[in-house]
């Protein structure tokens, strides 16, 4: 069982991720520690040449971190990364773009993720990212 749901993952996206949400960015599915979301096709995404920039596809990137993330522990909106490194692998369609994302390891305060991004529509992956997420120590009172 997922410790977010789509729904409120997509409603904590629209109050507290306003770039994500601005983009049109939203979750489609979310396991416990998997995640797979969508970064709509938009003009104001692409670079000269009609394909999607790489910074749009490192937002995507850590968007399906996040996602993946809350997916494994719950809602810990303070949750960030800390490290992300990402291979472009191949031009990008102009068409919406879908991320996939596993935690390869939980710990108590970090997080490794693994994001595979694809052109809608394609088999082969356009790109393919690592990342690190730092988690704040449980507050208590």
């Amino acid at each position: 069982m997922p410790g977010i749901s789509i729904e409120a993952f997509n409603q904590l996206t629209a109050m507290e991720l306003p770039l994500a949400a601005q983009n049109g960015c939203r979750a489609e599915k979310i396991g416990d520690g998997t995640a797979r979301v969508r970064l709509p096709f938009n003009d104001s995404l692409t670079r000269p040449g009609g394909t999607i920039s790489g910074p749009a596809m490192m937002a995507l990137t850590d968007y399906a971190m996040y996602a993946a993330l809350m997916g494994a522990i719950g809602e810990v909106a303070l949750a960030v990364t800390t490290n992300l490194n990402i291979n472009f692998l191949r031009k990008p369609e102009a068409v919406d773009m879908i991320a996939e994302c596993r935690v390869l390891k939980l710990g108590r305060r970090l997080a490794v993720l693994e994001v595979t991004i694809y052109s809608e529509g394609q088999d082969e992956p356009v790109a393919h990212a690592t990342g690190t997420y730092s988690i704040p120590p449980k507050q208590t009172d």
